[in-house]
């Protein structure tokens, strides 16, 4: 699978850590930036781009993964494009199955981290469970994800 990057300053470091992760996993893996920490970078100028490029292909061979600071400003501008399926990493106890749920019913496209919420290995985890858990295909679930694109920009 090809897995696209990207993120902001606060970020940076989790996200060189994670791209090589991921590569260890056997994916592709293309960083759209930031390519050096720089305070004060604007996360919609990298991270809509991904979005925008992950839309463009079937999910089962692309996908996005965000680290920035929280994640949550990220999830906000990825989803205004229409069918980007964002969804938050939620550590904690309830990390797994917010994470499957994401994919299972879901079917999210992009992974967004808040590297000031999360550690290493909590991201680590995060992304594993989040590539090998497949979207259910369930009536009910497809039904729901037209109705999101319907009403999408």
């Amino acid at each position: 699978m090809h897995i696209y990057f990207a993120g902001d300053h606060a970020g940076f470091e989790l996200k060189q850590k994670l791209m090589e992760f991921v590569r260890s996993l056997g994916h592709e893996v293309e960083d759209l930036g930031p390519l050096e920490p720089k305070s004060g970078d604007d996360y919609p100028d990298f991270v809509i781009p991904l979005a925008q490029k992950v839309v463009g292909k079937p999910s089962t061979e692309v996908r996005g993964i965000v680290v920035a600071g929280s994640g949550q400003g990220e999830i906000i501008a990825m989803n205004r494009i229409k069918g980007a399926r964002a969804a938050l990493h939620a550590p904690g106890p309830q990390m797994l199955p917010l994470i499957i749920a994401s994919r299972d019913h879901n079917d999210s496209n992009i992974f967004a981290i808040g590297a000031r919420f999360c550690t290493l290995d909590e991201a680590k985890n995060g992304i594993t469970v989040w590539l090998e858990t497949p979207f259910s295909n369930a009536e009910r679930h497809i039904r729901r994800l037209q109705k999101n694109d319907q009403y999408g920009s």
